[in-house]
């Protein structure tokens, strides 16, 4: 009977997203007959503001957001909390710097993609072939570590094995994304969001429940921070650094990493492609701004509240807020409780397969019928896209049987090369009349090279975290290509920047 009250509201919930999934493909029938890709992978551009703030949250927060970081932030205190913080601003950021410019240009050029703007503004297809294979290779590695983050709590919640959880779990997710597209994305991301706030409220009511009320809470964390002090052993919860876990340039590298540095990924900037007016981003700066601030500041506090209730846990920290549902809440309860991480994940991968099929579909195959002056399938567009989806979503799933730990690091890696490789281009292409497509291609290769060896041979340059060395070296060489290389036709420029002309 207990296992029933913890799978059932999750199956509940999963039979509602195939249902959304399934009623958006009809209902998108005679939209995507005309133009199935601009439908399928920008939803038509027909965003509202509050949809357009869900979809950007719920594809912003992550397995890390409700497992690894409240995980870590469960064993480093408030100092992990204080380095979270700087994600407040990043629907902000991200729909405050590129969101009305991105739309205009997307417009113009009729971008479907983030890949379509990049060669529209570089005229290089290299760039664009090499931005398209390096969304496919890191957003595999990002879907990894949802696939493993969402399977690791469906498992522990509900007694299923690790293999079981990830099958159903990764099963429903793959098919109303595959089925559905980009509006199922966004309308189950909005239902997501919600769910995960609901999730996160429900978790605060059983920690300090159990912990003796918030000033009980504290009582325990103070305690722990004093021995730290006095003997020198475990963690100072209390101080900024988390006796020295968290340093200066730690918090340098992850804030840029999770704040300003979301300005160049993919998967939240091709939302600045599919809202509707100037009024949709406007609210949607809003709305996400508040949902992104309570969300991470929340979950991350959460963490470190939940060591008064928790001394410690097996494994990896990846398993604190799994071993609370599991293990601290009456089972219908818990089973509603896993939704909210659950959501997260699942929004994730949804938006993660959705840009990494058009990378396939829309970057590569449509481009080369286009090129080649070849009229273009919608049929054969929709079949293909619907093959390309479920691949990607099968592969990973596959790579998940055997999975890594610690899934907060998969996401950093992936997060930092994406950022490496759309940072500049996208940031300097839009602002900058200077930049060209030798630049962005210096800056691309050169950048990632650094970023890859640097991480693989665990080299930290300068004590940082390498997407900051990386970063950098990228700005020059772009730079250095932009100096050298050939300047952009003036079409481009007139598109880019009409203002000049």
């Amino acid at each position: 009977m207990d296992v029933f009250m913890r799978i059932a509201p999750t199956v509940i919930f999963f039979v509602i997203l195939l249902g959304m999934g399934f009623w958006i493909q009809k209902k998108s029938s005679d939209s995507r007959t005309a133009n199935y890709s601009k439908d399928y992978y920008i939803g038509g551009r027909s965003l509202g503001g509050f949809v357009l703030a869900m979809t950007l949250v719920a594809t912003y927060s992550s397995v890390s957001s409700f497992l690894s970081g409240p995980g870590v932030a469960w064993q480093r205190g408030f100092g992990w909390v204080y380095l979270a913080s700087i994600q407040i601003v990043a629907a902000f950021i991200v729909l405050g710097v590129l969101g009305k410019k991105m739309a205009v240009i997307g417009r113009k050029v009729d971008a479907v993609t983030v890949v379509d703007v990049i060669r529209s503004r570089y005229n290089s297809n290299v760039l664009a072939i090499i931005s398209a294979i390096v969304i496919i290779v890191f957003f595999t590695t990002s879907m990894l570590g949802q696939f493993i983050g969402g399977a690791t709590l469906f498992s522990a919640a509900t007694g299923w094995s690790y293999d079981a959880s990830l099958m159903l779990f990764a099963a429903v997710v793959v098919l109303y994304t595959t089925v559905g597209g980009f509006k199922a994305v966004a309308i189950t991301d909005t239902a997501c969001a919600i769910i995960m706030m609901v999730g996160m409220g429900i978790l605060a009511v059983i920690i300090l429940g159990e912990g003796g009320g918030l000033s009980g809470v504290m009582a325990t964390i103070t305690e722990v921070s004093a021995t730290a002090r006095t003997t020198g052993e475990g963690v100072d919860m209390i101080a900024p650094t988390a006796s020295g876990l968290v340093s200066v340039k730690s918090l340098i590298g992850f804030w840029f990493l999770v704040g300003i540095g979301t300005v160049g990924l993919p998967q939240t900037n091709v939302r600045c492609l599919s809202y509707r007016d100037t009024k949709a981003v406007h609210s949607a700066m809003i709305y996400g701004t508040i949902v992104v601030g309570a969300m991470m500041i929340g979950m991350h506090l959460l963490g470190v509240l939940a060591r008064g209730v928790l001394f410690e846990v097996e494994g990896s920290t990846d398993t604190v807020i799994s071993t609370l549902i599991s293990g601290h809440m009456h089972p219908l309860l818990a089973g509603l409780t896993i939704i909210g991480p659950l959501a997260a994940t699942m929004s994730t991968v949804s938006s993660l397969l959705i840009s990494g099929s058009s990378a396939i579909v829309k970057d590569i195959y449509i481009y080369n019928k286009t090129t080649k002056n070849e009229a273009v399938d919608q049929k054969m567009v929709g079949k293909i896209s619907l093959i390309v989806t479920a691949v990607m979503g099968i592969v990973t799933i596959i790579m998940a049987f055997e999975p890594p730990s610690i899934i907060i690091w998969i996401n950093m890696f992936a997060t930092g090369g994406l950022q490496i490789a759309f940072f500049w281009p996208l940031l300097l292409g839009m602002f900058w009349s200077k930049a060209n497509g030798t630049g962005a291609l210096f800056s691309v290769v050169g950048g990632l090279a650094v970023y890859c060896i640097a991480t693989a041979q665990g080299i930290s340059i300068g004590g940082f975290n390498n997407i900051i060395a990386s970063t950098i070296i990228a700005f020059i060489l772009f730079v250095i290509g932009s100096k050298v290389g050939k300047p952009a036709e003036e079409k481009v420029l007139r598109t880019f920047f009409p203002d000049k002309f």
